[in-house]
């Protein structure tokens, strides 16, 4: 989707759709515990491209939800952490991968349920 037609979405949908997506998601949670490096990140959330992720992190920072400091050292050095609104958003979504955890049993026998009746 282009960024003018993304832009023209109801903004609500725009933001749920960034904290939502699968990298969204797992960012925000992985930086609650504590703000990563790109690598340290990459590595926690695993099996993210770097494209990915950078994307992910722009979009983020865009949306005031992840801070990125970046220090005029050699080698340089960013790490993300998240700000206020993002540790408010990342909190909300970790509850809600908690309960999927939770009650993954019930949806998969749902899952079977469905299936048996429609075979």
């Amino acid at each position: 989707m282009a960024m003018a037609e993304r832009e023209a979405m109801c903004p609500e949908r725009l933001v749920m759709e960034h904290v939502t997506s699968r990298w969204g998601t797992l960012t925000l949670i992985a930086l609650l515990d504590r703000p990563h490096r790109f690598s340290e990140l990459r590595r926690e959330i695993g099996r993210v491209s770097e494209k990915m992720l950078a994307q992910t992190l722009r979009t983020l920072e865009r949306d005031g939800l992840v801070h990125r400091d970046a220090r005029p050292v050699i080698p340089p050095r960013v790490d993300y952490s998240l700000t206020d609104l993002g540790r408010e958003a990342a909190e909300q979504v970790r509850d809600l991968a908690r309960w999927t955890e939770r009650r993954l049993a019930a949806v998969e026998r749902a899952r079977e349920t469905y299936d048996a009746t429609r075979s």
